[in-house]
């Protein structure tokens, strides 16, 4: 029995978003300046009034654009080292170490940038499907690769990673609406398993 699981990352296996967790890790000081600034912005995506993905890529580019490649992965294994095992949910974990990997293949499907997520993803022996974080010359420079991996966009990716290959169960595990077209595709779907 062959099965495929797809973990939605942030809420999820973790007890709350890492975005803003990582980005006041890479720099405390640049982090306040550019919360303080994007607050304006902040309470027009909670009226619905403004797209996420524009004001997620607006305030991780305020502070991460132009840095290099290195300078990022360095601290996004730092931060990995200073955040693991403790953001993440007790079962949540129980779980993964749980996983029969003979049988079954497993992907992190998140919203969240691939820079921060991939040391989780190797710790956990996972696939990762994240926002791509775009560098040019091995520079930063704000903008993503493609789309915000979020709602719709789970599910492309992932028939994408998949695509040939055959599964008796797909069972994906989420916690908020832009888990729902992933929950929809899946043949199973586990919402707020972990809390």
């Amino acid at each position: 029995m062959k099965k495929l699981y797809c973990f939605d990352f942030d809420g999820t296996l973790t007890y709350n978003d890492t975005m803003f967790l990582y980005l006041k890790f890479y720099n405390s000081s640049k982090f306040r300046m550019q919360f303080v600034k994007h607050v304006p912005l902040f309470v027009l995506l909670k009226l619905k009034l403004v797209e996420a993905e524009k004001i997620k890529k607006s305030f991780i580019a305020s502070i991460l654009k132009g840095e290099s490649k290195e300078k990022i992965e360095k601290k996004s294994q730092q931060f990995f080292e200073k955040y693991y095992p403790e953001i993440f949910r007790t079962n949540a974990l129980e779980f993964i170490e749980s996983i029969d990997r003979n049988h079954t293949e497993s992907y992190i499907v998140s919203a969240s940038l691939d820079i921060w997520v991939q040391p989780f993803a190797e710790k956990f022996k996972m696939n990762l499907l994240a926002t791509r974080a775009e560098f040019v010359d091995d520079i930063f420079t704000g903008n993503f690769i493609g789309k915000n991996c979020n709602g719709a966009e789970k599910v492309e990716r992932l028939k994408e990673a998949t695509k040939g290959k055959k599964y008796d169960k797909i069972i994906a595990f989420g916690d908020t609406s832009g888990d729902r077209e992933m929950m929809e595709w899946a043949d199973e779907s586990q919402f707020k398993f972990f809390h």
